[in-house]
């Protein structure tokens, strides 16, 4: 028997249970201040996927600022009524909270990653091809207004998953039920074919 090619075979075996590498996702920036020209329009939205994180950045003043003129704000996310009328309603979840204008160094940032699943308790659970809807409430004695922003989520599948499989999309702990379907399929890890493998060894080891 020649060992190299056994050896050769038995080292290449764990390859068949090597997982698919992970999805990296791409990051949004969005500045959260009345200055963003985007912010003038009533329709901004972003167009995020699975797996995507999006950036809030909170206003940020490197001097000093005059006592009502900083923007100042708590984020909520809320259903299409509150978005439309860009005001807290019942069930509505409270993201971040936008309160140190001077911060030290650089603006505060707050990241949400999108996802379909969350083991925290603050965390959201996202459902592809769903919109969702986020506002901010100015503070009392802050200078902003209230902005509007809209995150759509890509793709709604074409074959919907079995019931038992689709959880409710909400804050934990939290009400707020959305819909959910699969964004795309996603490959799975390779099976090993066993009888192959025991084929394979008898036929190396007749060598």
């Amino acid at each position: 028997m020649r060992p190299a090619p056994l050896l050769g075979l038995l080292l290449s075996v764990p390859l068949l249970w090597a997982p698919p590498p992970p999805v990296r996702g791409l990051r949004h920036g969005v500045h959260w201040n009345g200055s963003n020209p985007r912010f003038l329009r009533d329709d901004y939205t972003i167009q995020v996927a699975i797996n995507d994180y999006l950036d809030i950045y909170c206003p940020h003043y490197k001097g000093a600022v005059p006592a009502g003129q900083a923007e100042t704000f708590t984020l909520f996310m809320v259903d299409l009524e509150g978005y439309r009328g860009c005001y807290e309603t019942p069930g509505s979840f409270k993201r971040w909270k936008c309160d140190r204008p001077q911060a030290p160094f650089e603006p505060v940032r707050f990241s949400e990653k999108i996802q379909r699943f969350t083991p925290f308790s603050l965390g959201f659970e996202f459902q592809p091809g769903e919109t969702y809807y986020y506002i901010s409430v100015p503070s009392p004695e802050s200078a902003g207004r209230c902005l509007r922003l809209r995150v759509s989520v890509c793709c709604r599948g074409t074959t919907p998953e079995p019931v038992t499989e689709v959880p409710n999309s909400q804050p934990r702990g939290r009400g707020g039920p959305e819909d959910a379907v699969p964004a795309q399929d996603t490959a799975a890890p390779l099976q090993p074919c066993t009888p192959c493998l025991v084929l394979m060894l008898l036929t190396l080891l007749r060598i």
